[in-house]
């Protein structure tokens, strides 16, 4: 009966290690660009007591289960027009399988490139192109500063007209990046990713071209976090977590009944 205790317990801990990751979908649900996360289990080791044989099915009692993995899906966002020239949104509709494998390229403070579906673009000091928290779009890409009108066409091409010109002039080019396995992608906060050995190499390329998403300005992804779908599964997950603790509860109450037969 010592087993059904910690064998319970392992699902309890499961089960709070799921409603830790539905907590961050929910707290993360209007955070641009925001992909939810699910949590995988995996059984582990089983304690044979009769081997399976031509004459029984065999007797095997499982030890509780374990969390293995916890995946990032990358379902498409809706786009929210907000009808600012900086912001930016990749759009992967026309992926035949609806996934998301675009990502925004940024250069960190130490040099190296980190990704993100988040476009809400805006200018430092300099009127470089950077993100929230201040990184440079990849390649950098500079606004002057008599730039009347900004024009960003669905192929990453970056136009600006300045004063007294009707004619465009193009100051730069905005690609992306496509990865083999965006699932594999290691989340680092401040809505940015960096390639792991799961994820793959980057295949940089220019927007619209070769199946790559289109760069939609004014507009940006939202969180594909659906509250309703969290709250259920949330709902599902705390009766989870008391059936469990319903069987220690009755694993506890037997061993007291057989505790209680030398008196």
């Amino acid at each position: 009966m010592i087993h059904g205790i910690w064998t319970a317990a392992t699902g309890m801990q499961a089960q709070q290690m799921r409603i830790d990751t539905i907590a961050n979908n929910l707290a993360n649900v209007n955070t641009t660009g925001f992909k939810k996360s699910m949590v995988d289990f995996q059984d582990l080791v089983y304690q044979t007591l009769n081997q399976p044989g031509l004459e029984n099915a065999g007797y095997q009692v499982g030890r509780g289960v374990r969390p293995i993995a916890s995946t990032k899906l990358y379902s498409h966002g809706s786009l929210q027009v907000t009808n600012n020239p900086l912001h930016l949104a990749i759009d992967n509709s026309n992926n035949a399988i609806g996934l998301v494998n675009d990502f925004f390229i940024v250069t960190e403070r130490d040099g190296t490139q980190a990704f993100t579906r988040d476009g809400s673009f805006k200018l430092d000091k300099d009127r470089n192109i950077v993100t929230s928290t201040g990184l440079l779009l990849s390649p950098q890409i500079q606004i002057p500063a008599d730039a009347t009108d900004i024009h960003i066409r669905e192929d990453g091409l970056v136009l600006i007209r300045r004063p007294l010109s009707a004619e465009q002039e193009e100051v730069g080019v905005i690609n992306i990046a496509r990865f083999p396995n965006p699932a594999g992608l290691s989340a680092e906060g401040n809505n940015l990713l960096k390639a792991s050995p799961a994820s793959g190499d980057p295949v940089i390329g220019r927007p619209a071209l070769e199946g790559r998403g289109l760069i939609k300005q004014g507009m940006l992804e939202t969180s594909n976090v659906d509250i309703v779908t969290e709250m259920v599964t949330m709902i599902a997950t705390q009766k989870s977590y008391d059936t469990a603790s319903k069987a220690i509860q009755v694993s506890d109450k037997m061993m007291e009944t057989a505790n209680g037969l030398s008196r």
